[in-house]
């Protein structure tokens, strides 16, 4: 136990060294801050949207549901390969509008496309309800992970509050070059991991993956089968779900600013291309799951099924790499999304809302306030609202995959117009609240947040369609 400890306390700080460090010879002015200068090639490029994408919530939230749900969990392996397909062709003309014209954040580009800063403030407020659970995914995770590897004896509130200091110091610091200088350590260790782990437990245990799966279709033949364990998650629900996470995959705030931060399109296009090399790790994660739930059935929470099946069968420095890597990937995506929610409350909320004139020294300032107060409230949040992590995710996704119609119509669409676009986030969003609020998610079946985007589609092309384009809006258009 006090190995395990070392090492992922070690790691720990030693990442946020590197993190803290990753800034010393640059000014950090906004542009640095959040884009990076707009100087990242294709390899931390790579690094940097693996590392906002593959969270916690890929480390434990997915063997969790393996362990738990069962078929349901194939969701997750389906959206990622249809969202990186999209990004080939949306995220290059998104790269372009961004380095023309200046842009740091996502309601930097509904300001220009739309020329209302209303339209931005809108934005950036969603954005930051989006992200709130989950950066609270990642900080419960990382409590998990201490909790397991020291088998109780260091509280995972003790290990939260150790994060969430060291996440604030290295993003106070270094801003968006920090986070993608520690994503280099936290690849390393999770794909280590994870190739280690899910190679490993079904040949340990049953000597083969086929062998594995001979023994779960025989013990619970349902298990594999939609809905699995989730009666509510059936065919209908995981199709909604897929679609909703794949079309939202980019929408979150701070793939935005990860997108800006390259230095050319191409690495965009190259990014994507190669990105699905990252869906292979989730199979090996499933793997681990499925093992879970023959080796040590009945446990309480899902989510500790892939710690608590290391921790059974390796020694404990093992324990402790496996448990620093899932430190590690709980920092990195939280360190990207305190970053880009501070600067939309500084930049899209203050700044366009309040003080139009104020300076980009004055947005960096209160940037770095606001990630103080962003972090103390996920920080409350992990510690006294706890909830599933796939859950958690998903609830940011109901929020985020709202913002499609606006950007994939305002990048393809002339014709697509404020009013539509305003009227759409609007009627999607206040949707999706009444229907999880009210407890009828899903609805007829399919996911609340699809059945939002839906109507926000139907409204933004119906409205635009009947609105002729105004001069103001001709002239703000790339």
């Amino acid at each position: 136990m006090n190995t395990a400890l070392l090492i992922i306390f070690g790691v720990i700080v030693i990442s946020s060294i590197v993190g803290i460090t990753a800034g010393r010879n640059l000014k950090m002015n906004l542009e640095n801050w959040t884009v990076g200068g707009r100087r990242f090639g294709i390899i931390l490029i790579w690094l940097l949207m693996a590392g906002e994408i593959y969270t916690t919530f890929t480390f434990l939230g997915a063997s969790g549901w393996a362990y738990s749900k069962g078929a349901p969990a194939f969701y997750i392996l389906i959206y990622g390969a249809l969202a990186y397909t999209l990004s080939f062709f949306i995220l290059p003309k998104l790269w372009k509008v961004g380095k023309k014209h200046g842009l740091h954040t996502q309601p930097d580009f509904f300001i220009h496309r739309y020329n209302s800063r209303g339209l931005g403030i809108l934005v950036a407020l969603i954005g930051v309800f989006s992200i709130v659970p989950y950066l609270q995914l990642q900080l419960q995770g990382l409590g998990f992970i201490v909790k397991v590897a020291s088998n109780g004896t260091i509280r995972s509130e003790t290990a939260i509050f150790i994060s969430f200091v060291l996440t604030c110091a290295f993003v106070y610091t270094s801003g968006l070059r920090g986070a993608a200088w520690v994503s280099v350590i936290k690849d390393v260790l999770m794909i280590a991991a994870v190739f280690v782990v899910g190679f490993g437990v079904p040949l340990i245990y049953f000597g083969s993956y086929s062998r594995m799966f001979e023994v779960l279709i025989q013990k619970m033949p349902q298990h594999l089968v939609f809905p699995g364990a989730a009666p509510h998650m059936d065919v209908w629900w995981v199709m909604s779900t897929i679609l909703l996470t794949s079309l939202g995959f980019y929408m979150w705030p701070h793939v935005f600013g990860s997108a800006f931060s390259a230095k050319s399109d191409q690495v965009i296009k190259r990014n994507a291309i190669i990105m699905p090399f990252y869906q292979i790790p989730i199979l090996l994660i499933f793997m681990v799951g499925f093992t879970a739930v023959l080796v040590i059935p009945g446990l309480e929470n899902g989510d500790l099924a892939f710690l608590s099946l290391v921790n059974q069968t390796y020694p404990s420095w093992f324990m402790g790499f496996v448990g620093a890597a899932g430190a590690v990937t709980a920092m990195v995506p939280a360190a990207i999304l305190v970053l880009f929610a501070s600067t939309l409350l500084s930049k899209n909320v203050y700044k366009a809302g309040f003080d139009p004139h104020a300076g980009d020294e004055k947005v960096m300032r209160l940037s770095r306030v606001m990630v103080i107060v962003i972090m103390t409230l996920s920080l409350l949040f992990a510690l006294f609202l706890t909830e599933d992590l796939v859950n958690l995710l998903i609830l940011g996704y109901d929020g985020v995959c709202q913002f499609f119609p606006g950007v994939v119509l305002g990048l393809f669409w002339k014709k697509v117009t404020k009013s539509g676009v305003l009227a759409g986030l609007l009627s999607g969003v206040a949707l999706v609240i009444v229907l999880i609020l009210s407890g009828n998610d899903p609805v007829l079946g399919l996911n609340a947040g699809f059945v939002g985007l839906i109507l926000n589609m139907m409204v933004t092309v119906s409205l635009s369609l009947l609105k002729k384009e105004t001069p103001e809006r001709k002239t703000s258009r790339t």
